[in-house]
Formats: C-alpha cells, structure tokens, sequence
C-alpha cells in the first residue's frame, strides 16, 4: 500500500530518530555496539553447534593450538585460547578504557550531578548479584566464580533494547551505557586485581612506569598515536609477566589517554593547511595538512575511530567463538541444568541485575540525589536493567579465570547462556508492561519545537509569512554556531523570499562564560532595533566578548550606549533568554546549534545543501508553519 504524504513525513522522520539527541561520536559507538551484537550472536551459536558437532575435537584442538612471538632467545607461548582471552581482549578493555575517559572529560559524565544515579544504580547491580550468587554457592571452588555475575555486555545489551525495548530508546540508550562505564570500571578491577595469579615485582615495576609514560605522553599533548602504541605494547607484556591480567592494563592505558574538544585555533590552522594543498597539491603540503588534522583531533577520538570497529567487529565476536562452545552431549546439560554453578549465575545475572539496577534508581530518586535522563521513565529503566542481565563477553572471561575445572567452566558456561535468554526476555515483558500501565513507549526527547514563532517577540530575517521556517538555537560563544551563520547566509542567497530564519537563545554558560552577556547584548541591541547588526558583530568577534567589546560594539553601532549597557542587565531582556532557553530544553535542543525545520529538531549534518533540501521536503508535504 503506498503511503500518503504524512504518513511517508512520519516514516521518514522515525528513521532518524533514533539518533536524534546524540553528538557525533555517541552515536558512532552505539551504531558499532549496537551492530556487532549480530555478529557477536552470530559466533556464539556458532561455536556452540561446532562444540556439539561431530566435529567437536577439531573444536578443542583449533583453541588448544599452541602460538608464540619471539625475539632473540626470549619468547612468548600460549595456545589461541589465551591469546584471545589474554590478547586481543586487552584491546578490547582498552577501548573501553578510552571511551570512559572521553565520557568523563567532555561527554555524558562532564556534569558530575549525572554520575549519582549511574553509578549507585551500577554498584547496586554489582553487589546484590554476587551476594545472590554466594548465597547459592557459600564455598567450595564455586565460591571464586562470584564475579562472573558482575559484568554487563554492552554490545548484547543495546542489540537486545533494538529489537525488544522501546520504539525509539535514544535517552535510555545513553542511560544504559553510562552505568555500563561504571560496570566496566568495577568488572575490570576484579578480573585485574581477584583473579591474577601471584605477580612479579620487577615486571610490575615496568608496568607502573609505563603507565606514568603514557600519563606523561598525554599530560604534554603527544599527538602521534604510534608513540601511545609502543608504550601500550611494552605495558601490556609487562603486565602479563607480572601476574596481573591484562585487561587491566588495557582498561588503565585507555583512561590515561586524555580527550578534548578541537580548539578553535587547531580547527582553522588545519583548515589553512588544506587551502595550501588545494592550491599546491605537492606531497609534502598533503603530509603537513594531515599532520595539522591529526593534531586538531585528540589521539582518545582517533584511536576511537580506529579501534572501536575492530573491537567490536573482530576482537568480541572471536572472543565469543573460542569460548561459547561448550559440548553439551554426554548428560552435560542434564548436569549443568541440577548445579547451583548454573543456577546460582542464572540468579545472579537476572534477578540480581533487575533488583540492583532497579532498586539502585529507585533509591536515588526517593533521596532526591539524581533523576532519570529526560524521556526515560521508571518502567523502561527497570528493563534496562532486566537487559543488563546480559553478561557474556566479561561473565565468560571470568568463567576461565576464576573455575580450574573444565566441568565448572561448563555448568557456568550454561549459566550464562540460559541468563541472557531470560534477560532479554524479561526485558521485554518489562518494556510492554511499561508501555501498556505506564504509558512508556518512546524514551526520547521532545522532536518538536515547543514554543510557535511569534513575530512579536521573535528576530526574523525574512518575510515574516515566508513559506519556509528555519529556526536556529545558538550561542554567540560557540564556534560551530559562528561557522551556521555563513550556512544560513548561503540559505537566504538561495531561497530568497521564501525562508524565514528565527533566531533563539541558548547560552551554554557551562563551556562559554561570555555566552549569557552576548545574547543580553543581542536583545540589548535589538531594543534599539539592531538586533542582526548585533548578532553578526558578535559572531565576527567570538574571542572578544567582554563588557567592554560588547560596549564598542554598541558604539560602532551608533546605539544610545548608556542606555545600551541598562538593558544588559533589564529584567524583560534577562526573561526572554530565559524564555528562549526553556523552549529549547522543552523542545529538546541539548547543545548549539540546533535548528528546527519546519517546527521538527533537525537531525544530521546542517550544510546550506541538507537543509535546503530538508525545508523544500517539508514544503512539499504541507508540514504546518510552526
């Protein structure tokens, strides 16, 4: 059936929903997370037919083979087995590594009063399964096996929520990942400090100095990624002679790799460099010009981009090949079904997860100590943390270090495997009861904007009645806002008449302290009926927005400066920011710019071409005039 104008307006918009309130690389790492639970799914039942094919001794004998490195007289033997788990894995949690520090030093977790619900939430789902786990298995060599019902897999995790959680889960996705941050941190920690055997001083020693080395590389922004490699390399040599896992060391060496946004400076130096090769296209301008981008981008976000697809793709699936295959045959199951081992990890991981979680939120939002992400109710967090039940990558790491005998390692193999069945599925009973008593079936903010224009109170350049709306949140301060304006100057040349452009106010005081005195002067301006004049000298001068700029700038002008600088601080003009402010949060503008087309948030990248595109689109649906 084909469908109508606004019904194909609405399938189009649902599309791009999804990523609709994520910055760039947030939705980049849930887009790989999020995809490589197919290949990871894919693996394990893979290696669980091969371990109970007739084929099954070609199975053992492939991750049994023996492989070494060497140099000189000094070698490095495991068989597959290890070097995946104890290899490759490494890689792995130092990707994790590098995402919670980019996570704490300018993503979800630069603002501290979002960590407190997370983080309680995470330690409770930590805690209470393994108490749940000891409590079914208090001694023997089971007992060691608690921490195997720590962990949370995220890539199992967000590839479940896709297919049974919400319509549209982007708030409760952030959610999820930022409390697997902490799970992460505390399982790596275990697996690091609990099951290492006895350590070496000496190699320990090394261990330590290269994890100063690589502090130090970061603390005087080395910017050539191989310099951290060689380092991370010997580190993790060095780690595992000393005893300790390696994970540790990969999750260490990631956290110590520091992330910043581009700075304005780098951002325009690689842009000269690449007018340079545009002009003279030699191979030596071409190396300073990627020399210049490389330096623009921090070496946490290009490893990031580097690693991340490997780790996900590569390393997570192989992991789940050689370690998911357990030969179920010979009353193997019949056992692993009658043991506290499986039935002890099975309580752990799915009624430990969803109590911990749960009742961790619930905690914290009775102390008024933090809230849900908005968008996210209390019904959709109880199933995510249902779906954190989903233990896998780490729960079967900890199965091999912390259980000597091949029989555990199978009855806690079962274990894991029968707990994400019943994670998943009651994640999703969750999820439908939640929609259906509560109400709960997006966990998104709002798409649309929230405040109508009104062009008594609005700055619009253009015909007030154009038949195209453009809509811009910004800050003067920002400098991808500065970088729109010339976007939206292409936009006016191109569509003449017909576009209007409103622009409203949100000031991230938080990372630009001049942006709230620049918006004041803006409207300062426009009292005196200069507002575009204003809002372009601001722009042009993002550097320079003290008070006393600001105040030649009203002089340039030609405007009654001393009545210019009262109106900075009048009450009406302080109000209408606050006004535009409250729309953009009501509306669901996280950060600047945000433009809405037509009245709906803009989604993807805002060139001149995309978002002529996107307003003749909305014109030829007959979207409403917001």
């Amino acid at each position: 059936m084909a469908l109508t104008a606004p019904r194909l307006a609405q399938t189009s918009a649902k599309k791009r929903e999804l990523a609709a309130q994520l910055r760039r690389s947030m939705r980049g790492f849930l887009r790989t997370e999020a995809g490589s639970a197919g290949l990871l799914l894919a693996a394990a039942l893979v290696a669980l037919a091969w371990a109970n094919s007739p084929w099954s001794d070609a199975y053992e004998s492939l991750w049994e083979t023996r492989a070494f490195v060497g140099i000189g007289g000094d070698e490095l033997a495991m068989d597959l087995r290890h070097w995946v788990n104890d290899g490759l894995m490494a890689l792995f949690f130092f990707v994790i590594g590098l995402e919670v520090r980019h996570e704490l030093s300018v993503g979800e977790l630069t603002d501290r009063r979002r960590v407190v619900l997370p983080a309680v939430a995470a330690v409770a789902g930590i805690v209470l399964p393994a108490l749940l786990y000891l409590a079914v298995n208090p001694d023997g060599e089971a007992r060691h096996a608690w921490g195997v019902v720590i962990g949370t897999d995220t890539a199992f995790l967000l590839g479940a929520l896709a297919i049974v959680g919400p319509a549209i889960s982007t708030q409760l996705r952030v959610f999820l990942l930022t409390l697997t941050v902490f799970d992460d941190i505390v399982a790596v920690s275990v697996i690091g400090i609990v099951y290492s055997e006895a350590l070496d001083p000496a190699a320990l020693a090394i261990v330590v100095a290269c994890l100063a080395v690589l502090a130090l590389l970061s603390r005087f922004g080395q910017w050539r990624a191989w310099a951290y490699g060689v380092v991370g390399i010997v580190l993790w040599i060095a780690t595992f002679e000393s005893g300790l896992h390696p994970a540790i060391a990969g999750m260490l060496a990631g956290l110590l790799i520091a992330a910043r946004p581009p700075r304005r400076e780098d951002v325009e130096r690689a842009t000269m460099a690449f007018r340079a090769f545009r002009q003279s296209p030699l191979p030596e301008v071409g190396s300073a010009a990627t020399r210049r981008v490389q330096q623009a981008v921090s070496v946490n976000e290009r490893l990031q981009t580097l690693l991340h697809p490997w780790a996900s793709y590569v390393v997570v699936p192989v992991f789940a090949l050689a370690n998911a295959g357990v030969d179920l045959r010979g009353g193997v199951l019949g056992d692993a079904l009658g043991s506290p081992v499986t039935w002890g990890v099975v309580l752990g991981l799915v009624a430990g997860k969803t109590a911990g979680i749960g009742g961790g939120v619930m905690l914290v939002r009775r102390l008024g100590l933090g809230e849900l992400p908005r968008g996210v109710g209390p019904g959709q967090a109880l199933g995510g943390a249902a779906l954190s039940g989903i233990g896998f990558t780490v729960s079967l790491l900890i199965v091999h270090l912390a259980l000597p005998s091949a029989e555990l390692q199978a009855e806690a193999t079962v274990g894991v495997l029968l707990a994400a069945v019943l994670a998943t599925a009651l994640g999703a009973l969750v999820f439908r009861l939640a929609a259906v008593l509560r109400g709960e079936w997006t966990a998104t903010l709002p798409l649309v904007l929230d405040m109508p224009v009104d062009p008594a109170r609005d700055h619009i350049r253009g015909r007030p009645d154009a038949p195209l709306t453009l809509v811009e949140y910004g800050d003067f301060e920002c400098p991808f806002c500065g970088r729109a304006t010339g976007v939206v100057r292409d936009l006016r040349r191109h569509l003449g008449d017909d576009l209007r452009y409103v622009f409203r106010h949100l000031p991230l005081t938080d990372v630009h302290p001049h942006a709230e005195l620049a918006a004041a002067a803006a409207e300062a301006a426009g009292a005196q009926g200069r507002f575009w004049e204003m809002h372009d000298l601001l722009f042009e001068h993002q550097g320079e927005l003290e008070i006393e700029d600001v105040l030649g700038y009203a002089g340039d002008l030609g405007l009654d400066v001393e009545r210019f600088a009262r109106d900075l601080t009048d009450e009406e003009i302080a109000a209408h920011i606050r006004e535009d402010v409250a729309s953009a949060e009501a509306s669901g503008a996280t950060g600047t710019p945000t433009f809405f087309v037509a009245g709906r948030r803009h989604i993807g990248p805002y060139d001149a071409k995309t978002l002529a595109r996107e307003l003749r689109e909305s014109a030829a649906l007959g979207d409403p005039v917001p």
